[in-house]
């Protein structure tokens, strides 16, 4: 995990070989790009509201960052969803008695 980070054409966005599997990130922090669209359309969340609430670590202008690097690089992020959802379905099949049954809350 001691790769160097290397900044990528947004700012405030990094990945580093090593840390959250290379994703792109927010400088200094362990908060993927993705992680902050899923804040959005997950949570149905402003930028405001993710920099106020969800992750206040961060500033405004770092949630956008994330975001506008998101909106350029769609594919590569929603392969890596795809790539983790994978890992996590085989992960399963290989170690059932590692797996909790998850239901959601009662209303």
């Amino acid at each position: 995990m001691d790769g160097a980070s290397t900044k990528t054409e947004y700012a405030h966005i990094v990945r580093t070989p090593g840390v959250v599997g290379g994703e792109p990130r927010l400088d200094g922090h362990r908060i993927r790009v993705r992680d902050i669209v899923a804040a959005r359309d997950l949570g149905g969340l402003t930028p405001e509201e993710i920099a106020a609430s969800v992750y206040p670590e961060l500033t405004l202008a770092q949630v956008y960052s994330a975001l506008a690097y998101y909106e350029d690089h769609r594919h590569e992020i929603a392969q890596a969803r795809q790539n983790e959802a994978h890992f996590v379905e085989q992960f399963l099949k290989d170690h059932p008695q590692l797996a909790r049954e998850v239901r959601p809350a009662e209303c």
